[in-house]
């Protein structure tokens, strides 16, 4: 471009220059005259005070004073050549409007500022340059701000996406979008919302559609996103307006479902599967609160061998265990967390007792410990051997005639053979007493207070049953003690004196 010839400084009109001067000093944005030759004439305090100088001196008094003491560049770090300084640019004759800098004073590395500037060439009415001015804004609050903005986007763990409302193209995108998405940074950015649509298949999309285009919140709904590979991916999808760089945009953030939707279809299978075995399985199960052994829910087995769970409705405890067995369970259960084949008696619906196996173990449903439980029903192996023995009874009233071999072997069929040699019989009344007590599920402090004894009496009595019965733990002698037929207290007999 042809520099427009300069007057002569002695020819300019002075009383034009002093207006100009008193015009714009009040201003709060920064003015600096410059003449055609390239003097800097006057500076407004603004001015001065943007460049962090109290004088035209510290301005450098020239445009070429001024590149010694200050080096521009734009906002990417990268220097401007000299042609690009915006004093250079008056200086060619050239007007512009809304140029961003970044201004770094020369021997100083603290200083940094981010001008916005506007410059205009003064011509008289022959078109001959008069004055050059350039006005300056101090943008740098605004330009950190946006960088920080930049720097807390970009580092964002979760998916986001910035679309500028006016044209509804993407300006930005975070890290945590293109890992998400498989797209990569240029193809995100030379695309719209319309190429790659993050409301696609949105809970109430039409709504989503009209707030994008108002510019207002779209609240956080489920949407499908189609990923760069051609297939898609389950999402949770909001936007918020925002401001970048003066231009209303809205910025999508995202929540990755896929991993969510995946565990929770793995899950449904899981319990599906689950239900369906719990339901077909031809031994009866169910499954009971820990806390109070409710029946939650039984399956069709354990219906038809009880009666119980007709009904649908959550069965208590007391209908179908009675209380001393419920605590004793429970004891077991929590030292343990498992039972196996726990004999126990089981009360059926129409009142009956059925004698009963049970094989259990603790499992957690919706946060609360539960039972899930296997029953077997031993009632009928039990009367077996009731018979057995009647008939031995009815064999051995007269065993005369068998061989003193075959009567001790009949005997032993008759009674087993018991663990150490022991028997009931062999017991003290207040040790049998004791037993009892525990076999109920009672702790120390109740058996002291059943019997009214204090709570070391109990312990020696324990301590003596553990030695005779050669057990080492409270649930041993309880099995050993309800094998032998003691299920509860039993109040000692008198001995009657000849």
């Amino acid at each position: 471009m042809t520099k427009t010839k300069p007057l002569p400084r002695a020819a300019l009109p002075r009383i034009d220059r002093d207006q100009l001067q008193q015009l714009v000093a009040g201003l709060s944005e920064g003015v600096i005259l410059v003449d055609p030759d390239g003097a800097i004439t006057w500076a407004n305090p603004a001015a001065l005070k943007v460049h962090g100088v109290a004088t035209l001196e510290g301005l450098g008094r020239s445009a070429v004073g001024y590149r010694r003491r200050f080096r521009l560049g734009h906002r990417n770090h990268h220097a401007l050549k000299v042609a690009q300084y915006p004093l250079q640019r008056l200086l060619a004759g050239q007007s512009f409007d809304d140029v961003v800098v970044e201004v770094r004073k020369r021997g100083d590395d603290d200083f940094r500022r981010v001008h916005r500037l506007r410059g205009f060439v003064l011509a008289d009415g022959h078109k001959r340059t008069q004055i050059l001015a350039l006005i300056i804004q101090d943008a740098t609050e605004r330009f950190s701000a946006e960088e920080r903005f930049e720097r807390t986007f970009a580092a964002k763990p979760a998916p986001a996406l910035i679309c500028r409302l006016s044209d509804l193209r993407y300006i930005m995108v975070n890290d945590g979008f293109l890992e998400m998405s498989g797209y990569d940074r240029a193809t995100v950015l030379d695309s719209s919302a319309y190429e790659i649509d993050v409301l696609e298949q949105a809970q109430a999309r039409d709504q989503a559609k009209l707030a994008l285009r108002d510019g207002l919140t779209i609240s956080q709904r489920e949407a499908v996103l189609r990923v760069a590979d051609g297939g898609s991916k389950f999402v949770v999808v909001a936007g918020q307006p925002i401001e970048v760089g003066e231009e209303a945009c809205m910025l999508f953030s995202f929540i990755d479902m896929e991993a969510r939707k995946q565990a929770e279809e793995a899950l449904r299978q899981s319990e599906e599967r689950f239900s369906k075995a719990f339901r077909l399985a031809p031994v009866p199960m169910f499954l009971a609160s820990l806390d109070r052994l409710q029946l939650i829910d039984v399956n069709d087995a354990f219906r038809d061998a009880t009666g119980h769970g007709r009904d649908a409705e959550p069965v208590e405890s007391g209908k179908w265990i009675d209380p001393a067995m419920r605590r004793l369970l429970v004891g077991e259960l929590e030292r343990r967390g498992a039972v196996r084949d726990f004999d126990m008696p089981l009360r059926l619906r129409e009142g009956m007792v059925m004698q009963a196996q049970l094989t259990a173990t603790l499992v957690t449903i919706d946060g609360q410990p539960c039972l899930l439980g296997v029953v077997r029903d031993v009632s009928e192996g039990n009367r077996s051997d009731a018979q057995l023995v009647a008939a031995l009874d009815a064999v051995m009233r007269d065993a005369s005639w068998f061989s003193r071999t075959v009567v001790e072997k009949l005997a032993q069929v008759r009674r087993p053979a018991l663990r150490g040699g022991v028997a009931l019989a062999d017991l003290t009344a207040r040790e049998r007493e004791v037993l009892g007590l525990m076999c109920e599920g009672r702790s120390d402090a109740e058996i002291a207070a059943r019997l009214g004894v204090s709570r070391n009496t109990v312990r020696n009595h324990v301590a003596a049953l553990y030695a005779k019965l050669d057990v080492h733990r409270r649930g041993d002698a309880i099995v050993w003690g309800r094998e032998r037929g003691l299920i509860g207290y039993e109040k000692p007999r008198r001995q009657v004196r000849k």
